[in-house]
């Protein structure tokens, strides 16, 4: 289990004091000095854009997600599919993320979308993007389907960051078997690093982000109880993932994309444990030098 020290601990505890509020319907909002760079303050995220997978709300409306993100205090999501439609018009898409862009949050990806080697449901992903202003799509392709890709980056300018899901998928199980396939082709055709699922690999997510990171184009957060077989989420920070060794390498490259928090755990109820997760990460970006 990640070990917490005693200032990421006091962070940690800000946050917490804070969710007590919820019952009492309350809101969990950034500490003080929780600045973006540039606002005037300190920016106490380290220059990383820490947000959230809307699908850790699928389970719950467009406006409850909005509201519970805003209560954790970040200022980035990745819109999953539960929350805007493929399946919707380009004035929808624009509505949509209007919601978000209204209440202080930045749509920096969305997805993940499963793609086939259909080019009509391939460009429909492209037009969803490009309605809705979203500049990366998460997205789980086939190997058949890269050269169609490479064509369609180029004619949207929209970048892809294909997600890896674990030794489970025969397609993409790590973010190793991504870099090496997307190497032929536009650099616009990237990497969502999982770190659960890499690490479920046998790979060090660090370690993977390190060597991929000038086509990571977005990062899925998250922590599990263990490495080996089916694993269950667990609040970031309780689990066995060096987060503090993920988070330390991202500030080393300079990271410029969403690191989003996905949350698997309790998805009727998620809010107190993202709560703790946003939190916790917070709390250990504190505690590094520099």
């Amino acid at each position: 289990m990640n070990s917490l020290p005693e200032v990421s601990r006091r962070g940690f505890l800000q946050f917490g004091a804070a969710a007590a509020a919820f019952s009492t319907g309350g809101g969990l909002v950034a500490p003080a000095g929780a600045e973006e760079p540039g606002a005037g303050g300190t920016d106490t995220w380290r220059g990383l854009k820490v947000g959230i997978a809307t699908y850790t709300f699928s389970k719950l409306s467009l406006d409850v997600t909005i509201q519970d993100v805003r209560r954790v205090g970040v200022k980035y999501v990745s819109i999953k599919e539960s929350h805007l439609p493929l399946k919707s018009t380009a004035e929808e898409r624009k509505a949509v993320v209007q919601k978000f862009r209204d209440a202080g949050i930045t749509p920096l990806s969305c997805g993940v979308v499963s793609m086939s080697d259909s080019e009509t449901e391939i460009r429909n992903a492209f037009e969803y993007a490009r309605d809705a202003a979203i500049p990366t799509i998460v997205c789980k392709p086939t190997r058949q389907s890269l050269s169609l890709l490479d064509k369609l980056v180029q004619e949207f300018d929209i970048r892809l960051a294909i997600h890896n899901h674990g030794p489970e998928d025969k397609v993409w199980p790590s973010p190793l078997d991504v870099w090496d396939a997307i190497q032929p082709f536009d650099k616009r055709i990237g990497l969502c690093i999982d770190v659960g699922h890499t690490a479920r690999c046998g790979v060090d997510p660090a370690e993977s982000i390190r060597k991929c990171g000038s086509r990571l184009y977005d990062l899925h957060l998250k922590d599990i109880s263990k490495k080996e077989g089916k694993s269950l989420p667990v609040e970031v920070g309780r689990g066995v993932l060096d987060v503090r060794k993920v988070l330390e390498t991202l500030i080393a490259i300079k990271y410029p994309y969403h690191v989003g928090l996905e949350y698997e755990k309790d998805m009727t109820d998620p809010l107190p444990g993202v709560a703790e997760s946003i939190g916790y990460v917070h709390g250990v970006l504190a505690t590094l030098p520099g």
